[in-house]
C-alpha cells in the first residue's frame, strides 16, 4: 500500500460512508474525477479517492458545476508538480466563478423584481372595483316570449346601477322566465341540479385532455377571433350558443366594443354563473347578457341577432337530437347576419359508437355544408383541423378507430335574389 492509503473500501461502503448513492459514485468515476483502482473485478477506493470527494464536495457548495470541476481535476492530476503557479490558478478560478455568480444574482434580482411587478399587478386587480353584471334595463326591449314572440314584462324587479339582478318575466301568453343573480332563466327545476363550477375545473381539464385536442381547439380558436376582428361589432348583437365556462367569450372579452351586445346561452345556469363571476372579476365592463334556456327557447327578439356563434354548439345538441340545430334559431339572426360555427366531423362510425344512428347526419361534412346553404349563408372562409382518434375523460364522445376533426365555418347570410 503506498504511503498515505491508510483506508481501503469497496464501492458500497465508500458511498454509505459518504452518504451518497453508488450511482453518483458511479457518475464520478465515469467523469474522471474520482479514480479507484481495481483489483479482481472489484473496485478499491482510497485515501486518494476520500480526498477527491471532499473537493468535489467543496466545489460544488461554492457553485462549480461537474463539468467545471471535471477540468479543474485535469489541470491539479496533469499540471501536478510543474512550474504553473497554483495559487494563481485557484484565484483566477475562483474569480471567474465569482464573477459569474454576481452576475447570475444580479439577474435574479432583476427578474425577482419583474415578478414583484406582475404580482402587484394582479393584487390591484384583484381589490380593484368589481362590477356587478345583470341584465340591463336598456336590454328588456331585445327580450321576447319564445312560445309567442310577445314582449316580455318585468315583475318585482331588483334594480341596482341599472342592471336588473332579480324579478320576474311575464309574458300574456302565460309563459314565464326569472332573473335570478344578473342571469335570465326558463323556470325548470333540472336547472337547479347542475353541479358547482369551481376554478381549478379549467386547470384540470386542461391537464387531462389529450394535448392534439387541446391545439385543435387553440387552433380553432385563434381562426375564429381573426374572423370576428374582420367584422365591425359595434353596435352589434352577438349571440352564442352554448356558452359553457366561456373558452371563446374569455378570449373576446376585453376586445369588445363597450356599445356590442353579447348574449351568452347555456342550458347549465352553474357554468354561466361561473363564467358571470369571472367575467364580474376582472373589473372591465362590456355588455353581457346571460341566459340559461334551452337553445330553441331563447327569450329574444326575432331577426335581432348580427352575428351567431355556434363553438360546438349544435354538435353538443345533436348528440340527443336529430333535427340541426341552427334552424331552430334561424328566425333570430337579421337577414344579413353571419355564421361563425365550429362543428365536429366524423369520418367514419364505429360498431361501438357513441353517436346514435339517427343523429349521424349532423355530423356529415357533405350533410352540414347542404344545412348551411339552405339556410342561406354563403362562405366567406372555412377550415378543417387536425383529425382525432382520441379525446379524454371530458371529450369522450368518440371511440377507439374512429376519426374526427372539426369544420371551422365563417359565412354571412345572403337574399335570395343575390344567390340568383
Amino acid at each position: 500500500m503506498i504511503k498515505g492509503a491508510v483506508i481501503e473500501m469497496r464501492i458500497g461502503k465508500f458511498a454509505k460512508v459518504n452518504e451518497v448513492s453508488v450511482d453518483t459514485i458511479r457518475h464520478y468515476m465515469d467523469l474522471g474525477i474520482i479514480v479507484p483502482e481495481k483489483k479482481g473485478g472489484q473496485y478499491e477506493f482510497d485515501d486518494g479517492c476520500q480526498n477527491d470527494f471532499k473537493m468535489i464536495t467543496e466545489f460544488k457548495a461554492m457553485g462549480f458545476q461537474l463539468n467545471e470541476i471535471k477540468l479543474f481535476f485535469l489541470y491539479k492530476n496533469i499540471g501536478k508538480l510543474t512550474n504553473y503557479d497554483e495559487d494563481s490558478y485557484y484565484q483566477s478560478l475562483f474569480t471567474m466563478k465569482r464573477k459569474k455568480i454576481e452576475k447570475e444574482i444580479n439577474d435574479l434580482q432583476q427578474i425577482k423584481a419583474k415578478l414583484d411587478r406582475k404580482i402587484d399587478q394582479f393584487n390591484k386587480q384583484n381589490s380593484s372595483i368589481v362590477f356587478t353584471k345583470g341584465v340591463h334595463i336598456n336590454t328588456l326591449k331585445l327580450l321576447s316570449c319564445s312560445e309567442c314572440d310577445q314582449p316580455l314584462i318585468l315583475e318585482n324587479g331588483s334594480i341596482s346601477q341599472n342592471q336588473v339582478m332579480e324579478g320576474s318575466l311575464t309574458c300574456t301568453c302565460g309563459h314565464k322566465y326569472t332573473i335570478q343573480s344578473g342571469i335570465i332563466s326558463v323556470n325548470r327545476p333540472v336547472l337547479q341540479t347542475d353541479e358547482p363550477i369551481y376554478d381549478g375545473q379549467i386547470n384540470e381539464y386542461i391537464m387531462i385532455t389529450e394535448p392534439n385536442y387541446l391545439q385543435n381547439i387553440n387552433r380553432s380558436l385563434h381562426w375564429a377571433i381573426r374572423k370576428l376582428d374582420s367584422l365591425n361589432l359595434q353596435q352589434k348583437i352577438i349571440l352564442e350558443l352554448g356558452s359553457g365556462m366561456g373558452i371563446f367569450l374569455r378570449n373576446l372579452y376585453q376586445d369588445l366594443p363597450d356599445d356590442c351586445l353579447y348574449i351568452a346561452v347555456d342550458h347549465n345556469l352553474e357554468k354561466l354563473r361561473f363564467l358571470k363571476g369571472l367575467l364580474e372579476r376582472t373589473g372591465i365592463q362590456r355588455n353581457v347578457l346571460f341566459i340559461c334556456a334551452d337553445f330553441l327557447e331563447i327569450p329574444i327578439v326575432s331577426h335581432s341577432v348580427d352575428v351567431l356563434i355556434d363553438h360546438t354548439g349544435t354538435s353538443n345538441y345533436s348528440f340527443e337530437n336529430e333535427s340541426f340545430l341552427l334552424k331552430g334559431v334561424d328566425q333570430l339572426v337579421k337577414a344579413e347576419g353571419h355564421l361563425l360555427g365550429s362543428f365536429f366531423i366524423f369520418n367514419n362510425f364505429g360498431s361501438k359508437s357513441k353517436i346514435a344512428p339517427e343523429f349521424r347526419s349532423n355530423f356529415s361534412i357533405r350533410y352540414i355544408k347542404e344545412q348551411l346553404v339552405d339556410l342561406r349563408y354563403e362562405l366567406i372562409d372555412d377550415k378543417n383541423s387536425e383529425i382525432l382518434q382520441y379525446g379524454g375523460k371530458y371529450e369522450d364522445f368518440f371511440v377507439k378507430g374512429e376519426e374526427v376533426y372539426t369544420y371551422s365555418f365563417f359565412g354571412k347570410k345572403v337574399g335570395l335574389t343575390q344567390r340568383l
